[in-house]
């Protein structure tokens, strides 16, 4: 049976889209937590909490990450009329790299715990991130082409948040690259990444155009 005559085209609002990802991150911070376990020697017990540093170390800089990403996943989904099939696929996958991110966190925090395989940890590490930017990149490319975004965020805003979402591939893939050399000072660039990307876009409010029209770019 044909549809009706003048019956609007399904749309999805995003809603469930962002709750489903906040949940998603929610858990992955839960989980960061559990890679964290007491000292075995409760006759040491300050020791062996000192001894815990690489773990602390890597669950605050994982938790902050994420609770970055979680900012600037609501910074582009906030200005999204709808979505498609190919943006709940797109962020499906940016939710499986999150994910993963607790894995990535314990194997970085036992190889400074363990002084052994940090360059290689810190190369997992730096790529689950990598891959996360990348993922935001695809994502704000895909919602500009199908014109998904609210035409009153503008084009100086569309563009100023892109560039922010561009400019992490570059930090981060720093990171990854000065890692593979000095382990270290790669997650010093990683971790300087976060004071920076939990300030706001200028635009992201959106501004006013000639019109209350936006120019797609």
């Amino acid at each position: 049976m044909n549809a009706q005559r003048g019956t609007p085209p399904l749309t999805r609002q995003p809603g469930r889209l962002v709750s489903f990802s906040d949940a998603v991150f929610a858990i992955a911070v839960t989980l960061l937590v559990l890679e964290i376990q007491p000292p075995p020697d409760f006759g040491h017990l300050l020791r062996g909490l000192g001894a815990l540093w690489s773990s602390y170390l890597a669950y605050a800089l994982s938790f902050l990450l994420i609770g970055q990403v979680w900012v600037n996943h609501h910074v582009m989904f906030d200005r999204v009329r709808h979505v498609d099939r190919g943006i709940l696929f797109l962020n499906t996958l940016l939710l499986m790299v999150i994910a993963f991110l607790p894995f990535s966190t314990s194997l970085l925090a036992g190889a400074l715990r363990a002084e052994q395989g940090l360059r290689t940890a810190v190369l997992v590490y730096g790529s689950t991130l990598w891959m996360a930017a990348a993922l935001f990149n695809v994502i704000w490319f895909y919602l500009r082409r199908a014109k998904l975004l609210d035409p009153t965020l503008g084009a100086f805003g569309v563009r100023a948040i892109g560039r922010r979402f561009a400019l992490a591939l570059i930090w981060i893939g720093s990171g990854i690259l000065v890692g593979a050399f000095v382990p270290i000072a790669g997650v010093a660039i990683i971790a300087g990444f976060l004071p920076a990307y939990y300030l706001p876009i200028r635009g992201e409010y959106g501004e006013k155009q000639p019109g209350g029209e936006m120019t797609w770019e």
